[in-house]
């Protein structure tokens, strides 16, 4: 690999080093024995640095350790407590040590209880913890060594079985230098495992499965870029479509002791290959994502098992309306959703019931000529259209007109009731009672709020959004209709605007929805795209109408929501809205 790639390489991403450019510094510590949160346990400290079989500096110290060395650890160490009572201590030891730490990856044997040392003691004494890579050779040994070559993973018995040029004595120095040629004998052997990267020595370290492991080659020559990528199977059929600010670091993850979801184990297991689609910016993708989800429904992405399905409470054309579920939200005079499941969009019809006097049966009503009573008229609980009690205008002003203000605009005339309606149940101590219709509040109020949101932004023919991307450049996103129709970037260098007319010439052509907030785009896909021009970052570069809510719309009532969704019933009645 040429000299000027592999540096690229290395700064992309530091887990895809060729180990044969990687700097290690290898270190053993020497201690009292102790927890390393009892005291400053540490005696002395030995590294070697070292990169592509060369050694690059050494860093060796004893140290004071603020107490008398334990009898058994001078036995095994050879080190006492007059040998370090002259040593500088750990606090004046730190900062020379992870100067000498930086950039590299950090080597030790049992690397656990050597690096557990260190980060106390920078905690005890106000230094920070660079939080280097860590690769354990202990951990190393456990998966290339099997048992019928050396009985157990200590480093004397390692170094005597590889036959290392330094032998370990329990002195910090020497440890290291013998870690050093325990190290480069075990990457000897890592090739025949096909690992030749350092991320694939750390996880070769840990308990990754042997499909994993079979697999992770799906992850090579996949971009480091935002965008989506798609399992397939042997078929080519979509297993499993995710998103990622970088496609190629995501995707490895699959393949490493993190992934242990049983159902990502049973997809890789299936999988063949991995395609990449990349996009303009993290917006495109998560837009793209939803999209093929809807389209190929693959098996294990969760949320793909009836990503079609949704639900709207419509008011029926007729001359004495009622709601039905239904859908498709066309068809009626107002319309309010859409929800994510039928029993939702039924909370909320039981809601709308119980402040308005809407009826209820689904017979079909002639404003000329009576029809059978039902029992809720009889109940008083409806103005009984089925026996003319009213004309049409009169019911109109009685329940359906109120209903489409509620959705459309000011949802005070259901809300200001059921709160009235809680109150009386709560001072009854009906708690069962309020609860339940608390819930069939907040179902009502929580469709409402998403719907005026979504309508204030659906009804705009194009808006076109931008926002600064990590490199300086600008993330230009086109939306019509709720629905993203084009996005770019216009990288450094380049003025906006000639992006945004080159992104202008593909863009997808949006027709306005007939009924209903978001039948040109999902409602997932809107919400998506109105979290970004709603971050304090994104500026809004054109809109061809004025992007607006209802004054006094729901909106103003998410402090309710929120109260309704956390708070006990006795709370929430005593509170105005």
């Amino acid at each position: 690999m040429p000299e000027q790639l592999t540096v690229d390489l290395i700064l992309d991403d530091p887990f895809a080093q060729d180990l044969l450019h990687t700097t290690f510094v290898v270190l053993d510590l020497e201690t009292t024995g102790g927890s390393p949160h009892d005291a400053d346990g540490i005696t002395e400290v030995g590294a070697v640095k070292v990169r592509g079989g060369e050694e690059l500096g050494r860093f060796a110290t004893l140290v004071n350790p603020g107490q008398p060395i334990p009898p058994f650890i001078t036995v095994l160490t050879g080190i006492t407590t007059a040998m370090v009572t002259p040593a500088p201590k750990i606090e004046a030891v730190l900062p020379g040590l992870l100067e000498f730490l930086r950039d590299a990856v950090v080597v030790a044997h049992n690397a656990p209880y050597d690096v557990g040392f260190l980060k106390a003691a920078c905690a005890r004494h106000g230094y920070t913890w660079p939080n280097p890579r860590v690769l354990d050779t202990a951990a190393l040994a456990r998966r290339v060594l099997i048992r019928d070559e050396v009985p157990n993973r200590k480093l004397g018995t390692l170094a005597a079985y590889l036959r290392t040029e330094h032998q370990p004595n329990h002195r910090a120095f020497d440890d290291a230098l013998a870690t050093v040629d325990v190290l480069h004998a075990l990457i000897g052997r890592l090739g025949s495992f096909k690992v030749r990267t350092l991320g694939d020595a750390i996880e070769f370290t840990k308990a990754v499965t042997p499909t994993q492991r079979a697999k992770r080659g799906l992850a090579d020559g996949l971009p480091h870029a935002p965008g989506v990528y798609i399992f397939r199977a042997a078929d080519d059929r979509p297993l499993y479509v995710g998103t990622s600010g970088d496609i190629a670091t995501r995707v490895r993850t699959y393949f490493t002791a993190a992934e242990k979801r049983a159902r990502m184990s049973e997809m890789i297991h299936i999988a063949n290959r991995v395609e990449a689609v990349v996009c303009a910016h993290a917006l495109e993708a998560q837009v793209r994502e939803l999209r093929l989800i809807a389209a190929h429904a693959p098996p294990y992405n969760r949320r793909s098992k009836f990503p079609e399905r949704a639900w709207w409470v419509r008011l029926t054309d007729e001359p004495f309306p009622r709601l039905s579920v239904v859908r498709e939200p066309g068809g009626g005079r107002t319309s309010l959703g859409p929800f994510s499941g039928r029993q939702a969009a039924q909370a909320a019809v039981d809601a709308c019931h119980e402040a308005l006097p809407l009826r209820q049966c689904t017979a079909k009503l002639s404003p000329r000529k009576p029809s059978a009573t039902c029992a809720l008229a009889e109940l008083g609980r409806c103005p009984a259209p089925c026996e003319l009690r009213v004309d049409p205008g009169e019911y109109g002003e009685l329940a359906a007109d109120p209903f489409a203000t509620s959705v459309t605009g000011d949802p005070a005339p259901v809300v200001d009731r059921l709160m009235a309606r809680l109150k009386v149940l709560a001072d009854a101590q009906r708690f069962e009672e309020a609860a339940a219709l608390r819930g069939r509040l907040a179902a009502f109020l929580r469709a409402v709020i998403r719907m005026q949101r979504l309508s204030a932004v659906t009804r705009i023919g194009e808006l076109v959004g931008a926002r600064r991307d990590a490199k300086g450049g600008w993330e230009i996103a086109i939306v019509r209709h709720g629905r993203l129709a084009a996005a770019i970037t216009a990288p450094v260098g380049t003025h906006p605007r000639i992006s945004l007319e080159t992104a202008r010439l593909t863009a997808e052509t949006v027709r306005p929805a007939v009924a209903g907030p978001v039948p040109c785009a999902t409602a997932e896909e809107t919400e998506r795209i109105l979290d970004w021009l709603e971050r304090p970052e994104t500026r809004l570069v054109e809109v061809s109408a004025d992007w607006a809510s209802p004054i006094g719309g729901a909106a103003r009532l998410k402090p309710l929501l929120a109260r309704l969704d956390a708070a006990s019933t006795t709370r929430i009645v005593n509170e105005s809205p």
